[in-house]
């Protein structure tokens, strides 16, 4: 794709940054960035990592001169893109310069279709009509969006929504990219796709790409790490030396990445910590270590007893299918049955039909076809009212599930709809906010908490009617590795106490460690359905799903024994002839 490359200079930074400090006019402490000082060359593909908070979506903000142009605050400092400043210039102006990529993507798309989207930007700088036909063409076919470009992108997936996104800004074809979180929405390998489209972008090394990025093992593709960590720099290195340093991850509350976690846990130093599968395999062999079979064994025969101590069929669909209007067949004929107690991972690319499924596992979709039973009844038969006493569905985005002024009167409202007394809603309220550790939080405006906090409070939503079933499409989207690892031990819990837990995910870390089971869909229909462990043993078949196993069980496969987490693996780890 053709770049704008007017005043190229390979011999000027891209970015510059002197003193740049912030304090958004809500902010009673602190800052959101403090003396923040760094220089970007061009063509360097650099990677923003650190927890919420931290302050990188407030310096990606000021790239582009929203703050303080439209988001106001203390301002301090000066930031530079090819010599101009964002602060002084019309933020109409600057995306000529520098597009960004905003974390909540889908606020982004407007136009009626994805090829008016994908134009708007060009149109608003005259450029030729003529022209315009070449950019949609290599726009779509860089973001994989052919064949799409009449949609409107309200019926795209989530991943085509964040790709569609992506190609709005690259159509400008500006000098400078931020993109903030671009992949919180993509399936494992769409992930990779976007990060290899950065590759071939700034192949020229005249795109200058920065990325702003919760995803550890993707860091490994960049030119550069930076970490901020309370609106401060607090590490800028080669990602071959940043990533080796996991204490440092760990205490800030990313995720550091499983192979060097497992190696340095073994007692290798850190300078001799591999960063790949592959290089893991021939540290292991080198060592050398094995793996105890005796506890190996002891590990499946775990998953096992947990298997026999599930209750009745709770869930079942059978020949369920599901056709949208339009005429696109989404669900093509699954059978399924779930039981109390279980905690199943319904995975597959985007456009899978992954949430057409579970949306008729609570009323939300009737089939076209087919029938779905949950504790023997048919749903399609009732109401949602009435499935959603039985299955509770906590959405993606919390903000599209929250209405109320407050936590309490949020968390009450399905009680109230159903007519419980006073006394015993105050009770339920109560006890759903002690569960998802909010207690004491019923007055607060549920918009003034953290995403993650939000998150919980749609799940006390849901939690306060007491389904057996709880559906979590998505549960982690969006949140940094803290938050994260929170809300899945509650949603762990919430299991171990007797919760039937379906969940859509595209984390694949969170599936290794929290799912008993795996539903594999693909194109519509149910091609693999096991335990856990089973299920990412078969590397290939999840691959052709655009799925791709964690870290530490890639090592594992290759060893030719199936470990879950790192934790696992070092239980399992001997050394050879012990």
């Amino acid at each position: 794709m053709r770049l704008n490359t007017d005043g190229y200079d390979e011999h000027k930074p891209a970015v510059v940054i002197n003193n740049l400090a912030f304090r958004y006019k809500t902010q009673t402490q602190g800052q959101a960035l403090q003396k923040i000082n760094l220089q970007i060359a061009q063509g360097e593909f650099v990677m923003v990592m650190g927890p919420s908070g931290a302050g990188k979506s407030t310096l990606a903000h000021c790239l582009n001169g929203l703050i303080p142009n439209f988001i106001r605050g203390q301002y301090e400092g000066k930031v530079e893109i090819f010599g101009l400043n964002p602060a002084k210039q019309k933020v109409s102006a600057m995306a000529r310069v520098i597009g960004l990529v905003f974390q909540d993507f889908e606020a982004q798309l407007f136009s009626t279709n994805t090829r008016l989207e994908i134009i708007f930007g060009p149109e608003n700088f005259k450029v030729p009509r003529g022209e315009m036909e070449k950019i949609i063409a290599e726009v779509v076919q860089l973001v994989n969006l052919d064949g799409l470009e009449d949609r409107q992108p309200a019926t795209l997936s989530g991943g085509q929504k964040q790709r569609l996104a992506i190609g709005s800004v690259l159509a400008i074809r500006p000098k400078v990219i931020c993109m903030d979180e671009p992949t919180t929405d993509l399936d494992p390998l769409g992930k990779a796709g976007i990060f290899q489209l950065a590759k071939e972008l700034h192949r020229d090394k005249k795109l200058t790409l920065l990325v702003i990025e919760h995803e550890t093992e993707e860091a490994l593709s960049a030119d550069r790490i930076i970490i901020l960590d309370k609106g401060r720099v607090l590490a800028d290195d080669k990602p071959a030396r940043l990533l080796k340093e996991v204490e440092l991850f760990a205490g800030i509350g990313i995720m550091p990445l499983q192979i060097p976690s497992y190696f340095l846990r073994l007692g290798i130093p850190r300078e001799a910590l591999p960063l790949t599968p592959r290089e893991g395999w021939e540290k292991f062999g080198a060592l050398p270590l094995a793996i105890d079979e005796r506890k190996y064994r002891s590990l499946a025969e775990q998953d096992q007893a947990r298997a026999e101590r599930y209750g009745e069929i709770i869930l079942s669909a059978r020949g369920l299918q599901y056709v949208y209007p339009g005429g696109a067949k989404v669900l093509k004929g699954i059978d399924l049955d779930i039981r109390q107690g279980e905690f199943m991972a319904v995975l597959g690319r985007n456009g899978s039909g992954k949430t057409t499924l579970v949306k008729h596992f609570n009323g939300l979709l009737k089939p076209t076809a087919g029938k779905v039973a949950v504790c023997g009844r048919d749903v399609a038969a009732g109401t949602v009212f009435e499935a959603g006493k039985e299955v509770g569905y906590v959405f993606q985005n919390p903000d599209h599930q929250i209405f109320s002024d407050t936590v309490y009167d949020e968390v009450a409202f399905s009680l109230q709809m159903r007519g419980f007394p006073q006394s015993e809603i105050k009770e339920l309220v109560e006890d759903a906010l002690r569960a998802v550790d909010l207690e004491g939080s019923g007055q607060q405006d549920p918009f003034s908490l953290t995403k993650g906090e939000r998150q919980r409070v749609a799940v006390a939503a849901v939690l306060a009617a007491k389904p057996q079933v709880i559906i979590l499409d998505e549960p982690t989207t969006g949140l940094d590795y803290q938050e994260q690892r929170r809300m899945m031990e509650l949603v762990k819990r919430l299991n171990e106490k007797g919760h039937t837990i379906i969940m859509i995910t595209h984390t694949m870390w969170v599936v290794a460690e929290y799912a008993h089971r795996i539903a594999l869909m693909r194109d519509g229909l149910l091609t693999m359905c096991g335990a856990t462990r089973e299920v990412l043993r078969a590397e290939g078949e999840l691959a052709s799903a655009c799925l791709k196993v964690p870290q530490i069980v890639k090592l594992s496969n290759l060893l030719g024994h199936t470990a879950l987490s790192v934790e696992e693996l070092l239980y399992c780890t001997v050394r050879a002839g012990e």
